[in-house]
């Protein structure tokens, strides 16, 4: 792991949430943290991390020029850019790929290395196989659009989707090449474990969210607590050689200086660079 790099994404200074225009219109649709992303990049680079993901929203929010100031001032690099769609529905996935391409662009015009999307919608009457199918086939494309833009496109399986468990993510990626982003917390919420889930699909793997998860009340933490132990997950990474970027986060946080901190210290102590 000596290539590893540490990244943070800015979701955690503000409420998480979506552009209501995209209620009406879906190409307007994107992912959004209603915080101020000045203060957030201040805090990530103040943590010691060296690079930081946004969702699609907030990379829009700037100029490439500002973003690229915003970045440079701070010292960090853009690290990934984060979409999401539905990709189940034929009439609307021109308008999903649309707003998956402005991201590419923008990412790519600021030299990120990766895009990752979310989704996979469930329908309010159960989930068909054709759906998988679907998904799967809406996720090649995203993988062609990433590669026409420099980038490596990545799906990141999550609760409230189609893909959650072991078996969804074991056949989801038995059906479309792109890349697997796991996050830890999620995986291990839908009854995952995490480590395993690594070293199964090892070869498919180039980036990572990691988060600690707490089961009872359900929250999502810093890596240094939890129920979910982060050590495994570690080893895992080491296992299978795994050398590229770390993107550390929390969707929610009372104090996201401190709990950006508080992941670093672990991430620290847990040496990643070691062999």
């Amino acid at each position: 792991m000596e290539r590893c790099k540490l990244a943070y994404h800015a979701n955690c200074w503000g409420e998480l949430g979506g552009s209501a225009v995209g209620v009406t219109s879906i190409t307007q649709l994107s992912y959004r943290t209603f915080g101020d992303m000045r203060r957030a990049f201040a805090d990530i680079a103040a943590a010691g991390y060296e690079g930081v993901e946004l969702f699609d929203g907030n990379l829009l929010d700037f100029s490439t020029a500002d973003m690229r100031a915003l970045l440079s001032d701070n010292g960090l690099s853009l690290v990934a850019a984060y979409a999401g769609g539905n990709f189940i529905f034929d009439d609307i996935l021109p308008e999903e790929l649309a707003r998956v391409t402005r991201a590419a662009e923008r990412a790519a015009e600021l030299g990120a290395p990766h895009l990752v999307v979310g989704g996979g919608a469930k329908r309010f009457d159960g989930t068909r196989e054709a759906d998988f199918h679907k998904l799967a086939a809406a996720l090649d494309r995203v993988g062609e659009i990433a590669s026409a833009h420099g980038l490596r496109g990545h799906y990141h399986p999550h609760l409230s989707t189609i893909v959650e468990g072991p078996e969804e993510v074991a056949k989801i990626f038995g059906l479309t090449g792109i890349d697997f982003c796991p996050d830890t917390a999620h995986l291990a919420a839908a009854g995952g474990d995490p480590a395993q889930l690594i070293r199964d699909h090892a070869s498919r793997i180039s980036y990572v969210h990691l988060k600690g998860l707490q089961c009872e009340p359900f929250a999502f933490t810093p890596l240094d607590r939890g129920d979910v132990p982060t050590d495994g997950i570690i080893a895992a990474l080491r296992e299978i050689g795994f050398a590229g970027w770390i993107c550390a986060e929390l969707d929610a946080w009372t104090d996201p200086l401190e709990g950006a901190r508080a992941s670093m210290t672990y991430l620290k102590s847990a040496d990643l660079k070691k062999d």
